[in-house]
């Protein structure tokens, strides 16, 4: 056990950082982040901020002196520095989970493999693989096998031609071509699995997506109807990896009531933002307790909740550049609400800036609190 008031490690600078810091600090422990850029969200609230690439040898030295455990914010840090960084100190997630998720066409061959379903795709590692897709793939989405997130390195496709001129826009990199579904829902479990094999997940999201990106996440005290199969799958997959740490499962619901597994994060997830201010547990702190081997927190659901995300372009309120200050006073007006502002310096179209919370005594009630702060902000989705 790693007792509060000794160093915790973390791989990566973004938000899912910064909020990490704050949980962690809130235990006792303090934060040391290794991150190139010179300052960003989490290196502003860390105890300690480490300026290196994610493969520096001399930054993944300093860390691991620094601190007994490392975690990482985003899926893409380097497998091999995972593993140099687990020599010397305890590393979750482990860089074999890590690895398998990096690249879709080894992620979903895991998942298959663990039986559970995936929607029907091919790997594309040549034009000749475009040819010899079957007509059941289109239209379809060509994704990118590594470094896509948030909609990037994605484009649909609709004929053979057209995936090729995405093939190659995309520099000819390895891809997967996804045939497109018709989707009745999209849901997420977060969960988190400790080092003694121990799982506790979180209540299932249901999310709405604008433009690749996420926009909404909502989650009742009663569950959606598909809850329980989505849990088991996440379960299934959590256990094959042998994962520690936290972890999302995106998943489709077909029309035809087929659930399938969309992708894994191995890490907290914008869908489990939620967990701050609903749950007794946040996925953050399940996050410190995983690496410091404490105790796995409850994650009893207090009330019903509305995720939104809040992009740059809550900033700007025609097609122009100006900027204008969103309505801060307006939003936090709005019982229920709770505004998580990400310190970032410059809005800019597409950017995560925040996201709110907003709970009720009913699922009801936090709809209507998301709708006010909604039409405050401008958003583009309501719940």
């Amino acid at each position: 056990m790693i007792l509060p008031g000794e160093w915790l490690g973390l791989m990566g600078g973004g938000q899912l950082g910064r909020m990490f810091c704050q949980a962690a600090q809130s235990l006792g422990y303090r934060v040391v982040v290794l991150d190139p850029a010179p300052e960003g969200p989490a290196a502003s609230v860390a105890d300690m901020h480490i300026q290196a690439e994610f493969d520096d040898e001399e930054g993944l030295l300093r860390l691991t002196r620094q601190c007994r455990a490392v975690t990482t914010e985003f899926e893409n840090v380097p497998a091999t520095s995972l593993k140099k960084l687990a020599k010397h100190c305890r590393v979750t997630p482990g860089a074999q989970a890590v690895e398998i998720v990096q690249d879709r066409i080894t992620e979903k061959a895991y998942i298959a493999s663990q039986g559970v379903a995936v929607a029907p795709y091919t790997p594309v590692h040549s034009a000749d693989d475009l040819r010899a897709a079957g007509a059941h793939l289109f239209p379809g989405i060509l994704k990118v096998a590594r470094l896509g997130y948030d909609g990037k390195g994605q484009a649909r496709v609709h004929t053979y031609a057209e995936a090729l001129a995405a093939f190659e826009e995309f520099g000819a990199v390895p891809c997967v071509l996804e045939a497109m579904l018709d989707l009745q829902e999209e849901l997420s479990v977060v969960m988190a699995r400790g080092l003694d094999g121990q799982c506790k997940v979180f209540p299932v999201a249901s999310n709405v997506h604008d433009h690749g990106i996420l926009a909404v996440s909502t989650v009742d005290i009663y569950p959606t109807p598909f809850a329980q199969r989505a849990t088991q799958a996440a379960l299934a997959i959590a256990n094959g990896l042998k994962y520690q740490g936290v972890l999302c499962v995106e998943f489709f619901i077909l029309r035809d009531g087929q659930l399938l597994v969309n992708e894994i994060a191995p890490r907290p997830h914008n869908s489990g933002h939620y967990t701050m201010n609903s749950c007794v547990t946040s996925q953050f702190e399940q996050q410190a307790r995983v690496m410091a081997r404490l105790p796995l927190g409850s994650t009893q659901l207090l009330t019903p909740v509305v995720m939104l995300n809040i992009l740059g372009d809550a900033w700007y309120t025609d097609e122009t550049d100006t900027q204008t200050e969103p309505d801060w006073s307006g939003v936090l007006a709005v019982q229920g609400a709770s505004l998580h502002l990400y310190g970032k310096r410059e809005a800019r179209r597409g950017r995560k800036m925040g996201h709110v919370n907003c709970v009720g005594n009913t699922l009801a009630e936090a709809i209507a609190a998301a709708n006010r702060v909604v039409s405050l902000m401008r958003l583009p989705v309501a719940p």
